[in-house]
């Protein structure tokens, strides 16, 4: 990108891609900003849509809204009854959260790269980075509330010394001497399993979702004729692969919740 003078000098391609891949920051640097506020407002835009949706439902002719309630609950609810077969009060309404407040924290990355930081930049907001699931310290915060859901529903299914008794003796099931012998190992299987499960869901998502970013600011370098033909293309495509990753998430839950209740 060559520069021009238009009361200051424009910035390099390297300048305005680590511009754009910037945090705004707390004042002690210690938290990203814009990834707790833009993931806490689309949070509160779910629950305002849903708690619209429940009390414009209808038993006659249901509205648009509605019909797109109702669709997406029953994607979900299909993937929860299918995987997950114990009873449980929490895990629908809980997968359905994950569903749709990942997919609308990665649909973030469909706006254009320069038109949230432009807007805010009026403000005295310099640096924003629009799309929460990009950055790895918010997918693995989601990952890390995973794990704990991973051990409540194990301890609730199994009791705590039901859980305790199966972190030493799965998955090498032996008995005697040879049970004491294998505990530690049994242990160590079982605590990498553990956290195997939050880093994979954690570092899925954060990687598809900064790879689309990047690919993002890119195209927005090139002149304006080939974003179009460049960009058009891509954001279909990113469609699905935003659905996707947030699908796989829930999905990935609902699974694993599923395996913590089990009895092994």
């Amino acid at each position: 990108m060559t520069t021009e003078h238009v009361g200051h000098e424009a910035p390099t391609n390297i300048e305005y891609i680590q511009h754009h891949l910037s945090h705004l920051k707390s004042a002690d640097g210690a938290f990203n900003l814009d990834t707790f506020w833009v993931s806490a407002i689309l949070g509160l835009i779910f629950l305002g849509v849903f708690y619209m949706a429940s009390r414009r439902a209808t038993a006659g002719v249901p509205g648009k809204l509605q019909n797109f309630v109702e669709a997406v609950m029953e994607l979900v609810n299909e993937v929860v009854n299918s995987a997950f077969h114990a009873k449980s009060k929490v895990i629908a309404p809980l997968a359905i959260t994950i569903f749709c407040w990942v997919w609308l924290m990665n649909a973030m990355d469909f706006l254009p790269v320069d038109l949230l930081p432009k807007l805010l930049s009026f403000v005295g907001v310099h640096k924003l980075r629009v799309v929460p699931t990009a950055d790895v310290n918010h997918t693995f915060g989601m990952s890390f509330g995973v794990m704990l859901c991973i051990i409540g529903f194990s301890i609730k299914a199994k009791g705590l010394g039901g859980w305790g008794k199966e972190l030493l003796t799965a998955p090498f099931h032996a008995h005697g001497f040879m049970a004491v012998v294998l505990a530690p190992v049994n242990l160590a299987f079982q605590l990498i399993e553990l956290l195997a499960k939050p880093l994979s869901l954690s570092l899925r998502l954060f990687g598809n979702m900064y790879a689309g970013e990047l690919l993002f600011i890119l195209i927005a370098l090139l002149p304006w004729w080939a974003q179009w033909l460049l960009g058009g293309p891509w954001v279909i495509f990113h469609i699905l692969v935003v659905t996707l990753q947030a699908f796989v998430f829930m999905a990935l839950t609902v699974v694993y919740l599923a395996i913590a209740v089990e009895k092994h």
